[in-house]
């Protein structure tokens, strides 16, 4: 097993170029979609946790205890449902099948666990703020190429970052597993 490494951070105008690097996605083609999402979120990992970090930091300094409720509540659920999905086959056969429905789900819980501390106004703002702005450049910015190679590395495990096994926790690389997979055996063939 290839021993787990930070990506490097992007420069500014790699992370966040003009308008000729974004583009929207096809909602129709939800695997390629995907595929988008899961690659730049390898890809950018480091920019993507100094984006989370700042306003994670900004929230936890106007409100602290609100900010270590949330942190405490969205840890537990998240290394809950890793657990039960490790543990339980029903929950395993759930995430395999409808990974995006998994982490909704878990994402419900929180807010749900979190409203019930009154702690809603700082989850919002502290957590799913840093994730919608993730969660829309991933969609939008288009893939280069060393994107591309550098996220092949990751899946065929030559290389292992922490975004990576966050993502194999929620179930998202065992697709780019696969295609890897397929795409070698038909080179082999060839």
């Amino acid at each position: 097993m290839a021993k787990v490494e930070l990506t490097p951070l992007r420069q500014w105008d790699d992370f966040f170029p003009g308008s000729e690097r974004f583009a929207k996605p096809d909602v129709k083609d939800l695997a390629k979609w995907n595929n988008r999402v899961v690659s730049n979120l390898l890809y950018y990992q480091t920019n993507y946790l100094a984006l989370a970090i700042v306003v994670f930091l900004i929230v936890g300094f106007l409100n602290p205890l609100g900010m270590f409720t949330a942190m405490a509540v969205v840890s537990a659920v998240f290394l809950g449902s890793v657990w039960a999905g490790e543990n339980r086959a029903v929950i395993n056969n759930f995430k395999r099948r409808n990974p995006t429905a998994f982490v909704i789900a878990i994402m419900v819980a929180s807010y749900v666990l979190i409203s019930m501390l009154g702690s809603v106004m700082v989850f919002m703002s502290a957590i799913t703020l840093p994730l919608a702005l993730i969660f829309a450049h991933a969609s939008f910015r288009l893939r280069n190429m060393k994107n591309k190679l550098e996220n092949k590395i990751e899946s065929a495990g030559l290389k292992r970052s922490p975004m990576g096994i966050l993502l194999e926790a929620l179930g998202q690389q065992e697709e780019n597993l696969q295609k890897i997979q397929s795409f070698l055996e038909g080179k082999l063939k060839e």
